[in-house]
């Protein structure tokens, strides 16, 4: 017989951002249950090569949630982000370096692993949450008054919101009947790690060709560095059949030998670039988080810290609910969060889609803009210092989870 359990809330998904939206209502009291599978021992686990790059406000989150210090110590602090326009065109475009120091800040934020966080996160969720159920959903049911989920296993939960954080191909969206747009920009992208001979400084970089760009973030070891390169589908096929000496030496010679000789190479893994884009965040008692309303080119280190203010506000708009004695899953506070998150969302949304898509424009006038801007960047400090502050900061307030000092 299926169990049956009353609870707030169910989160949907044990991701960074599933499993940060959990901590954010149990740290502001709500009673919740996190759904979906618990991460595997690392000797079982499945390839997950990718690293996050936390900006500032989502550091202050995972702070605020107590997490952060186990944290740090896995964590590369992101000094200075240098930006080379390599594409070989007419109206080539001049060296950008952005420093930390330029806005007072010891680091822009911190690079770690995927599955080093999502082990951190799901530790402390599991000493914190009411209830924790290591399944996927199979079903959810949607009414005026309440939501029920049906796990794998039988487990039948009712709830009042269920917080969608379970991906591109969310069961959550589409039980609450959320349109959602994906564009393909015929490209696919590597993640790899890989040991080079000259320290990399805190400094990640930015190679933009056209028709792809290649992106190294520093890891905590000084001569070891994570990568992301994009590419035409067909280019990542070629590359990814190569033997690891091949990658090496093609990774190099892309890098055109900035980091030194590359030494070591790690698992590649490959996956499509995808943008999606959903016409709302919530609806029908389901609030959608993280890649399950929206997703974007790995470029500019938007897509997790996104999906982190994502929770935060959430968590905020729920909170006000409480201190109403209100629903958490009323079409109020799902309209409340909904606003609140528009504006950052369709920012960042479009922004990133426009510069990939001005990255694979072989368009002279908008190669040669592209220059402009970046000698404007590098003549004028105060435009250089805006620049980083906007691509920092969303354009509208901060949850309270992500501000300094936040308890």
């Amino acid at each position: 017989m299926a169990e049956e359990i009353d609870i707030d809330i169910a989160v949907v998904g044990t991701g960074p951002a599933g499993l940060a939206t959990a901590l954010a209502f149990a740290h502001g009291g709500s009673r919740v249950a996190l759904i979906g599978p618990a991460p595997l021992p690392h000797s079982k686990q499945p390839l997950d090569t990718r690293t996050a790059a936390l900006l500032e406000s989502s550091v202050d989150m995972l702070k605020a949630l107590g997490v952060w210090e186990a944290i740090l110590p896995h964590a590369a602090p992101l000094k200075a982000i240098r930006i080379i326009d390599a594409s070989g065109s007419l109206f080539r475009a001049p060296d950008v370096e952005f420093r930390a120091s330029e806005l007072g800040l010891d680091a822009f934020g911190y690079n770690i692993a995927n599955s080093v966080l999502v082990e951190f996160l799901y530790a402390k969720a599991a000493g914190s949450v009411a209830a924790l159920y290591p399944a996927n959903v199979e079903r959810v049911e949607l009414t005026p008054s309440h939501a029920r989920l049906r796990c794998a296993q039988g487990t039948e939960i009712c709830v009042r919101l269920v917080a969608g954080a379970d991906g591109r191909n969310s069961i959550c969206r589409k039980a609450a009947g959320i349109a959602a747009s994906e564009q393909a920009y015929g490209q696919a992208a590597i993640a790899t790690s890989f040991a080079h001979r000259a320290p990399h400084r805190g400094v990640s970089i930015e190679l933009h060709r056209q028709g792809g760009s290649v992106t190294t973030v520093p890891l905590t070891d000084a001569h070891a560095s994570s990568v992301i390169w994009i590419a035409d589908t067909e280019e990542i096929e070629v590359v990814m059949r190569l033997d690891l000496g091949g990658f090496a030496a093609t990774l190099q010679d892309r890098l055109e030998g900035l980091l030194g000789q590359v030494d070591e190479v790690g698992a590649r893994a490959r996956f499509p670039i995808a943008r999606l884009a959903t016409e709302t965040l919530a609806g029908r008692r389901t609030a959608l988080v993280g890649e399950a309303a929206h997703i974007l080119p790995p470029i500019g280190a938007q897509g997790l810290n996104l999906g982190l203010r994502d929770a935060a506000t959430l968590a905020d708009c729920v909170g006000e609910a409480r201190k109403r004695g209100g629903d958490p899953g009323s079409d109020e506070m799902l309209s409340a969060y909904d606003r609140a998150r528009k504006v950052d969302v369709l920012t960042r949304t479009y922004g990133i889609d426009l510069l990939s898509r001005s990255l694979l424009s072989g368009f002279l006038p908008l190669r040669a803009a592209r220059g402009i801007v970046s000698h404007g960047l590098n003549a004028l400090p105060p435009l250089r210092r805006l620049v980083m502050r906007i691509g920092m900061m969303p354009p509208t307030e901060l949850p309270s989870l992500m501000r300094p000092g936040a308890q």
